[in-house]
């Protein structure tokens, strides 16, 4: 296995924002879609946005968002990627990116997922996030079987999603495929709705850069 960096998502409290972070993720992940339990809210706490180092990339997440909104929020708090969970299209895509903002482009996957779908984004962002598929928008805190993976032979790194818990180090260091960039961890840490566990997330932090190469 290679080395893989660590987005921890859904987080929105001060002081357990402060904990996560003496773990160092690569990427701290915030929800802008109202109808999440994870929702930072309307009017967010700068600080949530502001204590996070240089180290440690803000993203937002966005479902089918206006255009001027997703542009304006990660201005105005200074995050430098927009994740967007919904049916964004390419040129709308495009539109963020040539805006100055990392995108991850996420899409749910279950075993009949077509992956040249994706074909029509591969220059337009610069990631792609496998999330599990389910009912609504967002996660699911449910795994989707990743053998799956083998079926995706484009050249753009992917962030693996949904469901990943503590004890899912073993299986994720055996994972081997090229393209596999970081692995995207939420729900599966929570002591509930976007608080972790603090101790946990620094163990498996810890142990998946123990098992990279």
């Amino acid at each position: 296995m290679k080395a893989r960096k660590v987005k921890v998502c859904g987080m929105r409290d001060p002081e357990n924002i402060r904990g996560v972070l003496e773990a160092a993720p690569e990427y701290l992940g915030y929800i802008f879609y109202p109808k999440s339990k994870r929702f930072v809210g309307e009017n967010p706490d700068s600080s949530i946005f502001s204590l996070v180092p240089e180290s440690t990339q803000k993203v937002a997440v966005f479902v089918n968002e206006e255009l001027e909104k997703v542009l304006a929020i990660c201005r105005n708090f200074q995050l430098q990627v927009a994740q967007l969970h919904g049916q964004e299209s390419p040129a709308y895509c495009q539109q963020v990116r040539q805006a100055g903002l990392t995108v991850f482009k996420a899409f749910s996957v279950d075993d009949q997922f077509d992956f040249s779908v994706l074909k029509a984004y591969e220059s337009v962002v610069d990631y792609f996030l496998f999330d599990t598929k389910g009912k609504l928008p967002g996660g699911t805190g449910l795994k989707f079987n990743w053998d799956i993976l083998k079926n995706y032979t484009l050249k753009l790194p992917f962030l693996l999603s949904g469901g990943i818990g503590p004890d899912d180090v073993e299986a994720l260091s055996q994972l081997e495929h090229d393209q596999l960039f970081a692995f995207d961890i939420n729900s599966g840490f929570e002591l509930e709705p976007a608080l972790k566990d603090v101790g946990q997330v620094k163990v498996f932090i810890s142990q998946i850069r123990k098992n990279s190469i």
